[in-house]
């Protein structure tokens, strides 16, 4: 019986010492931190206006939940990726049919295009393979 009154006391106090602590250090250790969001620290001196792009994980992650979205189909992931003129390309991996054993299941590249701010433009497949075969390379490899 102690014990338990021990363990409840012990949580009342480590409870009443958060409850001391005022909003404003949890803000002002929020604020001094680098990278945080709301910071106006600029990187190289770039613009604000650079700022507001998405990051290229950002894109990544934002173009493959939406060709998911689009297709239905569960997306591996991106075996290419890089900034165009106009915005993103990429290409992108998806298991169009899932058989047993895995290495059977057919799976699809589909080339991805996306504006600026990350939001796809287009969209269509280019390859199609089964998960367990290799690309088949001539001689010399040409």
């Amino acid at each position: 019986m102690v014990n338990t009154k021990s363990t409840s006391q012990s949580h009342t106090s480590r409870t009443s010492h958060r409850s001391h602590e005022s909003p404003e250090s949890h803000n002002s250790q929020r604020s001094r931190t680098p990278g945080t969001p709301g910071t106006s620290t600029s990187r190289e001196g770039k613009d604000a206006v650079a700022d507001d792009r998405p990051s290229p994980m950002e894109v990544l992650r934002h173009a493959c939940a939406q060709l998911g979205e689009l297709t239905g189909m569960a997306v591996e992931g991106a075996s290419s990726f890089a900034q165009t003129e106009g915005g993103w390309q990429l290409e992108v991996e998806v298991m169009e049919l899932a058989r047993v054993p895995d290495t059977m299941s057919l799976m699809a590249t589909y080339q991805v295009e996306l504006d600026a701010e990350g939001q796809l433009t287009g969209y269509r497949r280019v390859r199609r393979y089964e998960r367990g075969r290799a690309d088949s390379q001539k001689a010399g490899g040409r």
